[in-house]
């Protein structure tokens, strides 16, 4: 994986770049991030919170709650609206990026779904793949 990932919204206003390795990249199947998604599901990139820079604009938050019940920050562009980040109590000192907002998505191979239980029933999840029905602690 590159040694620097570069990223930002649709319209351009929000730029980031995240300087240390990611950790993870998740599918989650929860009602939340399939509303927000737009999509059968949501995808993210957990990245260290100290390795995540916004280079450019200043995003827009809304706290929610997560399908576990805890807060939850979402960041989003002002003038597009396409989602950057969240990040939830759960995740101290780590950042979910969007991963389709990255300037280069060839990167990007999930390692792991979770809340699967309330996957759309046409999804289907490779058997050598992790999965778990909720979010694993």
């Amino acid at each position: 994986m590159a040694a620097k990932l570069t990223g930002g919204c649709l319209c351009g206003d929000i730029r980031y770049e995240v300087t240390g390795p990611p950790q993870r990249v998740f599918i989650c199947h929860c009602t939340d991030c399939q509303q927000q998604s737009g999509s059968a599901f949501g995808m993210s990139l957990v990245v260290n919170e100290e390795d995540f820079h916004l280079t450019q604009g200043k995003p827009k938050t809304i706290t929610s709650k997560s399908a576990a019940g805890r807060d939850k920050l979402g960041a989003f562009c002002p003038q597009c609206g396409t989602r950057i980040f969240h990040k939830t109590e759960t995740r101290k000192g780590k950042v979910s990026l969007k991963p389709g907002t990255l300037d280069d998505t060839q990167v990007l191979k999930p390692d792991i779904h979770i809340w699967t239980v309330s996957k759309q029933p046409w999804v289907t999840i490779p058997e050598d793949m992790e999965a778990h029905e909720k979010s694993p602690e």
